[in-house]
């Protein structure tokens, strides 16, 4: 084959994660117009393979080529991304689940430059090819797990692309669902038969109905081949047996399929858990209705549904970690109750997401299980070693988890859960992705449990396989039981084939306008494909930008509590620290100690009691009160006047008075020394006058203040908290915004998009940039409706200003945002490196000309400084345009330096 008939060509392709190998050696061929299924356990490689081939991810040793260009360089990837699209692991992981569904398709065009009467025509196509026009206003978010891939595969399909990748589409998905969701693929590969189509699944059965198959098994390519050549080489009935075959002997289980006894109710035991009626809900919606069986000792009992069907929600009442909203449950012969911590002992949990602690030994996770469980500490070791002994894993007693196969790590799970000897146990998910012979041990020690310990066991699962080993099953769909009985009286009460067929009939019979079977595609809404040219130019370039910019405008909107944060936030910060900092000179209250009662120690007590800076209060008779009154804090000032003040100061000698300060606050403290010292020079000069003693003039010097002639600390301290808020929020938020997507998983919609990292991280930015300034604007209301804080200067010029420094501090807040990759990180080191400068170097408590030059260096760099000359200068100073103009230079410098440092290091690819 050349390059010009195949879609993908993989050579030595080796991928690593620290110590992992995830792809070793990796050779493949995919001619065009070919479907492919690829095939293995949970962590073989699946998944990095696609990212690799869909440009997600970065190559690190070996050529990958996409239609006979190679990913390694960024100009092919540019030009190939209208040709590729990528649907990623997870339920409606392109997604935005606050956005609707039409809305979520439209963002997707626009990012691939879809004209504006191709795009509208394209979408209604392929929503009423998947059944969702009816529903084209429901946001996301509430779809069931269906409708949401199906919502993921339009938006995969709505730039018509010529390879589509697809990593576990129908993982999680009920049996019906996935039918209808092969059956559109299929569907709309007959109008585009050259569309090369790849898809992971965990459900063999599934890549049997593809035209070739590409098998793994620990990071290596173990088959690549059409899927019935493999099926016949290997002399097997399916595909899933060829599987198997294909792996090494250790991994195979057992040749001839695991044998499970059949399960026997023994006469007079009571049954273990007893439900009624169950019902919970959550505000409006439902999540288990009216559910009700019985369960005997020592039966392995499933649930079978898809992802958010109700399994979890009633294993949580009927075990106590939930209270149901209607209907009553019995958990070994008692109420379920969840304060019971003595039934709660009784129950053994293992949850599918490993749950043990990575950086302690397989033997210190099962002895802190002990410890938990509170099993006496002379029995810890007894009990680690039974353990430990029971599930084969003496020889690992030292590992690590991390350093485990995924098998073995599940074999983990259920000995912690087994090791306080429970009744009742509880599996969720228990052999999702691991290999057949993990699998097939894994069940042996369920069945050994069941039949030999009499442990009743809980298994949930939406995988049919694990399905039909329990004894009996109950299949849940949105809440409801569907029907409960043995594998086979199910089967038989439907009279279909299998046990997936039989699920799918009562599926259908309980089918409501969402999950019925969609009627054949019409085509007369559009061809699927039917092509066109991206646009290019200045305009396609800010309509990309337009496109992010509106799409994270209409999730903000939507979303109350960030609305909530942006608005409210600055104006509490507001409120709070302009109206309580202060430093201003208030009147401080203060009482006397008169021991001299003569008419100078009165008359001296007036002078302070004329003050403007002084309150009297009752006064004080012992020296003994002094302290006391000082340590309330109702006074901050006590004068005691000693014996013989009046005498001396008439014969010209020079007394003595005590002046007792509350120096809690130094700063305080030193306002009144300095008020008091000021009063008794007053009082002094005043006395040596009336006893004709001539004293020095002194020269006067009168302070004119250009700006605050009031000396008012609200003049100068609004503005600064204004600063102050809008350097920090907008940052927050701007970083939360960006981190956010990383979480989710959306982030993957840049990288496999023709999008630039500055479009992206430009149209990221506006919406906050608007946010803030209306924000803005309600702060300047408040300051000069409440604080009666005016502007004095041009106020066009102080928005300007403003203007330019939200958009630095949003800058800055992309450029954190790059470097940590959780929400709450972003959070944290947001406030604190954007709080500290704008508090200490921005020249709020004083001046930034005072700073060490070091510390003035670095003052410039941050956008506080600058965002609080023009904040002052527009309030207190009455400045204009052409004062302000020197900030706005610097603020637009750090503007720039932060956005391109934050295109520089986000990266648009995955490591």
């Amino acid at each position: 084959m050349t390059e010009t008939t195949l879609a993908v060509s993989v050579e030595n392709l080796v991928h690593s994660y620290g110590k992992t190998t995830a792809l070793s050696h990796i050779n493949l061929q995919i001619p065009q117009g070919r479907t492919v299924g690829l095939i293995g356990p949970d962590g073989v490689g699946k998944s990095t393979l696609l990212s690799v081939i869909a440009g997600t991810k970065i190559i690190q040793s070996g050529t990958v080529k996409v239609f006979g260009k190679n990913l390694a360089d960024k100009k092919a990837r540019e030009s190939l991304s209208h040709q590729i699209a990528f649907m990623p692991q997870g339920l409606g992981k392109n997604l935005y689940l606050t956005l609707s569904i039409y809305d979520n398709v439209d963002f997707h065009a626009r990012l691939f430059g879809l004209p504006k009467q191709y795009r509208k025509a394209r979408i209604e196509r392929l929503l009423k090819a998947t059944g969702l026009a009816p529903f084209a206003d429901r946001p996301a978010g509430k779809l069931s797990g269906g409708m949401k891939q199906k919502l993921s595969l339009c938006c995969a399909l709505v730039h018509s692309p010529d390879l589509l990748i697809l990593d576990e589409p129908t993982t999680g998905v009920d049996p019906l669902s996935r039918r209808q969701f092969w059956q559109l693929v299929a569907d709309l590969r007959q109008e585009t038969p050259n569309m090369t189509v790849i898809v992971a699944t965990a459900y063999i059965d599934e890549a049997e109905n593809f035209e070739h198959v590409l098998a793994m098994d620990d990071g290596k390519l173990i088959a690549d081949k059409p899927t019935q050549e493999i099926i016949a080489e290997t002399q097997s009935d399916n595909l899933e047996q060829a599987y198997v075959k294909l792996l090494p002997p250790e991994k195979r289980g057992t040749e001839n399929g695991l044998v499970i006894p059949p399960f026997e109710v023994k006469a007079g035991e009571p049954p273990v858990i007893i439900a009624k009626g169950l019902t919970k809900k959550f505000g409006d919606f439902v999540s288990v209705d009216h559910v009700s069986f019985t369960i005997p000792k020592g039966e392995i009992f499933g649930f079978l549904g898809s992802n958010g069907c109700g399994k979890s929600t009633t294993m949580k009442m009927l075990t106590g970690l939930l209270d149901p909203t209607e209907g009553t449950a019995t958990l070994l012969g008692q109420p379920v109750d969840a304060g019971n911590i003595d039934t709660r002992k009784r129950v053994g949990y293992m949850s599918q997401a490993f749950s043990l602690y990575e950086e302690l030994t397989v033997s210190e996770n099962l002895k802190l299980h002990a410890k938990l469980f509170q099993i006496p500490s002379a029995q810890w070791d007894a009990a680690v070693n039974s353990a430990m002994k029971q599930f084969d894993l003496l020889d690992l007693a030292d590992e690590k988890p991390s350093s485990l196969p995924l098998g073995i790590r599940q074999r983990l799970q259920l000995a912690a859960a087994c090791l306080h000897k429970p009744e009742v146990l509880i599996l969720d998910e228990p052999t999702s992705g691991v290999d057949p012979a993990a699998r097939d041990m894994f069940w042996e020690y369920l069945i050994k449990l069941s039949r030999e310990d009499r442990i009743t066991i809980f298994v949930t699962t939406h995988f049919m396989n694990e399905a039909a080993r329990c004894d009996r099953i109950s299949f849940m769909h949105r809440g409801r039981v569907l029907g409960v009985g043995t594998p086979e009286e199910l089967r038989i009460g439907k009279n279909a084939p299998t046990l997936e067929d039989a699920f799918i009939l009562y599926l259908e019979e309980q089918a409501d306008d969402i999950t019925a079977p969609q009627e054949n595609i019409d085509k007369s809404a559009g061809e699927i494909s039917e092509v066109f040219q991206p646009a290019t130019g200045l305009f396609a370039w800010w309509s990309l930008v337009w496109t992010f910019a509106v799409r994270e405008g209409k999730e903000l909107l939507r979303d109350n509590i960030r609305l909530f944060f942006a608005f409210c936030g600055p104006i509490i910060m507001l409120l709070a620290m302009a109206g309580s900092i202060s430093f201003d000179i208030n009147p401080s209250n203060f009482k006397v100690l008169d021991h001299d009662n003569s008419s100078e120690s009165r008359k001296f007590v007036e002078y302070f009691s004329g003050s403007p800076y002084f309150i009297r209060q009752a006064d004080l008779y012992s020296v003994d009160e002094i302290k006391p009154a000082l340590q309330t804090g109702e006074i901050k000032l006590v004068i005691e006047i000693p014996i013989g003040f009046g005498k001396k100061m008439l014969s010209g000698q020079q007394p003595e008075v005590g002046l007792f300060i509350d120096g809690a606050f130094p700063s305080v403290a030193e306002n009144l020394n300095g008020s008091a010292s000021g009063v008794i020079r007053q009082y002094i000069t005043e006395a040596l006058k009336e006893q004709g003693f001539n004293t020095p003039v002194n020269t006067v010097t009168e302070a004119r203040f250009i700006y605050n002639q009031d000396f008012k600390s609200i003049y100068a301290i609004t503005p600064s908290i204004i600063m102050l808020a809008m350097v920090l929020i907008p940052a927050m938020m701007t970083a939360l915004g960006v981190v956010r997507e990383r979480e989710i998983g959306s982030i993957m919609n840049l990288y496999g998009s023709p999008a630039s990292k500055f479009q992206f991280l430009l149209g990221k930015q506006l919406p906050y940039i608007l946010l803030s300034f209306l924000s803005y604007l309600l702060l300047v209301g408040v300051s000069i409706l409440i604080f009666g804080v005016p502007i004095k200067g041009s106020a066009l010029a102080m928005f300007f200003g403003c203007l330019i420094g939200i958009c630095a501090s949003t800058a800055f807040g992309l450029f954190v945002s790059t470097f940590v990759k959780s929400q709450v990180a972003a959070i944290f080191a947001t406030a604190i490196i954007s709080i500290v400068p704008a508090i200490h170097l921005a020249g709020i408590f004083y001046p930034t000309s005072a700073l060490d030059k070091h510390l003035a260096v670095v003052s410039k760099i941050f956008p506080g400084a600058w965002f609080q000359n023009i904040s002052l200068g527009g309030f207190t100073k009455g400045l204009s345009f052409t004062e302000l103009t020197p900030n706005y230079i610097q603020l637009a410098t750090i503007y720039i330096i932060y956005i391109s440092l934050a295109v520089f290091f986000l990266k648009k690819q995955e490591k």
